[in-house]
């Protein structure tokens, strides 16, 4: 079944989501096979939360919702080549497992980049995925990101480096 896009939104954390974070902290099945590289001590994130609502000028977060539940999360980082004048954001998504196979990695990860180029003068979005999670790229894909290649050896996941492919959306 796939979700309408109206059901689909963004929204910043609250204390009330740390359940969220702390399962993805130390549930594999909720962070997801691609993303988990192993148990997180959930105390750095309520720091960071109480510090700054988990949105910095050089990142953030937000929690995906769907309907009136919490069905995962995205984030941004800023990436930098070069100097700190050449930069972009590079986003991310962990949704939990009762979410994902239904549409809702795609609308979330297009709701995000309206939102950072809305709110942001960034020209580039860039994201990456495992080379096996064909899930990921078909929701980018459908999210208006291009592939743009390999990234060989970059992630450490499973005791063996894995590699990457990387996606970018450019400024209309």
């Amino acid at each position: 079944m796939t979700v309408d896009e109206t059901r689909v939104v963004l929204r910043p954390a609250t204390a009330d989501d740390f359940w969220l974070f702390e399962r993805q902290a130390v549930d594999p099945d909720a962070a997801g096979t691609f993303n988990w590289s192993g148990f997180r001590d959930i105390r750095a994130t309520r720091r960071r939360f109480d510090e700054n609502g988990l949105i910095t000028p050089d990142g953030g977060c937000l929690v995906v919702q769907v309907d009136d539940a919490a069905a995962g999360t995205v984030v941004w980082t800023k990436v930098h080549y070069g100097t700190p004048a050449w930069w972009c954001w590079n986003v991310g998504i962990s949704l939990l497992p009762e979410h994902r196979g239904k549409g809702v990695g795609t609308l979330a990860q297009r709701h995000l980049v309206a939102y950072l180029f809305d709110t942001t003068p960034v020209q580039r979005v860039e994201a990456y995925t495992d080379v096996d999670n064909t899930a990921e790229q078909r929701a980018l894909e459908k999210a208006g990101f291009t592939r743009e290649g390999v990234l060989r050896a970059t992630q450490f996941r499973e005791a063996r480096w894995r590699d990457l492919v990387m996606y970018s959306l450019v400024r209309p």
